[in-house]
């Protein structure tokens, strides 16, 4: 039998010129989260079992890999196995969980607060489609330990600057506060027990609209009345309106806290882009505590980076609570909108293609490609083919600009690949 060559739906093989975009992309996020004052740091993609399911994850620990035990751990002579007694590790579906269990193992060597990057592969078991992948790549900065306004600041105009790096500048950040939506849900007559299971599903309002997401909340047993209330109540707070916040219990400090945020922001921003409160704005993880923000995309109307505070977290690990806060870019969004732009990398370095017969002195040849090199130039060296253009042709599907033919032991002068 023909054994397939396919990748795994959910997931793709990454072609050199694909992956030299991604490699540029990484490193100038990186450079910038450095500027900032933030440090790299990673973890392993696999996580004890435990450890992923008690994380107020929402939805996605719906979408967990899971890893059979080995050896003398799996036994499979009992009835009735239950996943729990066949599984004991799991693959990362975020960065944060890992992060937070990275932090309270070595929370001895690490400064207080801590700024960490982390970039790397997670997996969600999705529905393969447009978009949508089982392996995708992460890019979070995170600060812990911080527990004013300052570390949402910090993230918010960090993340903006490596979004204009990486060639975007018509954006919008959301921002809005857990707390403020747990006033409003609770204000309507529901009980907090219920507020993440809502959450989950407000969540989705900017992709099935008010009326899949009445139709789901009710799905789930909540009364009418409550969910239209809900609704309603969501629609009407637009602005963020002290008094009516405050009659839905609100804490002032919230909404004074998310009100500097905003005006320092806007002014860190100097009008390349604009921040506002939304009311709508749920994001998913059940472990938000505090302000939430998402960056948004004016021109391709999509979501593009995202995060907020999870100030409990790290205290499911340890005795105490410790604040932390984090923003993570869409990697793969950003890299799929780059590639169908014809994004071009800028770089001083030039591609070359050195071309040589095979009765030449080929040590010469490498001499001249290493004199280009030491110039900064990419140079690779090819045999020339009996096909000559055919050969120039495929040169230049591989985005090399010039190329150069050693001749009766001689440099010919670069030429430029016609297109």
């Amino acid at each position: 039998m023909k054994i397939s060559t396919l990748t795994v739906k959910g997931t793709f093989d990454i072609l050199p010129n694909d992956m030299t975009l991604r490699e540029w992309m990484k490193n100038t996020v990186t450079d910038i989260y450095k500027q900032g004052g933030f440090q790299q740091i990673e973890t392993p993609s696999i996580e004890n079992l435990e450890l992923l399911t008690k994380s107020e994850g929402g939805e996605n620990l719906n979408l967990l890999f899971k890893i059979l035990k080995r050896g003398e751990k799996l036994d499979l002579s009992k009835d009735n196995l239950t996943e729990d007694q066949l599984c004991d590790l799991g693959l990362r579906f975020d960065l944060t969980l890992p992060l937070s269990r990275f932090y309270t193992n070595n929370r001895g060597e690490l400064p207080n607060p801590f700024k960490a990057i982390q970039i790397g592969w997670v997996w969600r078991a999705e529905r393969p489609q447009k978009g949508r992948f089982r392996q995708f790549t992460q890019c979070d900065i995170d600060i812990i330990g911080e527990k004013t306004e300052i570390a949402e600041i910090d993230l918010i105009t960090t993340t903006a600057k490596a979004l204009k790096a990486l060639s975007f500048k018509d954006f919008t950040v959301k921002i809005n506060d857990r707390r403020i939506i747990k006033g409003v849900i609770m204000s309507v007559g529901f009980e907090e027990k219920e507020i993440e299971s809502i959450c989950i599903t407000l969540d989705k309002m900017d992709k099935i609209g008010e009326n899949g997401v009445k139709k789901e909340l009710l799905s789930k047993g909540y009364e009418e009345a409550k969910v239209n209330q809900l609704i309603k109540a969501l629609v009407e707070l637009k602005a963020l309106d002290k008094e009516a916040l405050l009659k839905l219990n609100v804490d002032e400090e919230v909404i004074e806290s998310l009100k500097q945020v905003i005006d320092v922001v806007n002014k860190q921003s100097r009008g390349e882009y604009s921040i506002e409160f939304d009311i709508t704005l749920i994001r998913g993880m059940g472990y938000y505590t505090g302000q939430i923000f998402e960056v948004v995309s004016n021109e391709f109307g999509s979501s593009i980076a995202g995060g907020g505070r999870y100030d409990k977290m790290i205290g499911r690990f340890q005795k105490e609570d410790v604040p932390a806060v984090g923003f993570s870019i869409g990697f793969e969004r950003i890299f799929t909108i780059l590639k169908e732009r014809n994004f071009e990398i800028p770089t001083n370095s030039t591609k070359i293609a050195l071309i040589y017969s095979c009765n030449e002195d080929v040590n010469s040849v490498f001499n001249w490609a290493n004199k280009l090199r030491e110039e900064g130039n990419i140079v690779s060296v090819f045999p020339k083919n009996k096909k000559f253009s055919k050969q120039l042709s495929n040169l230049k599907k591989q985005d090399f600009k010039y190329f150069g033919v050693y001749s009766k032991g001689e440099e010919e002068k670069l030429q430029l690949l016609e297109d």
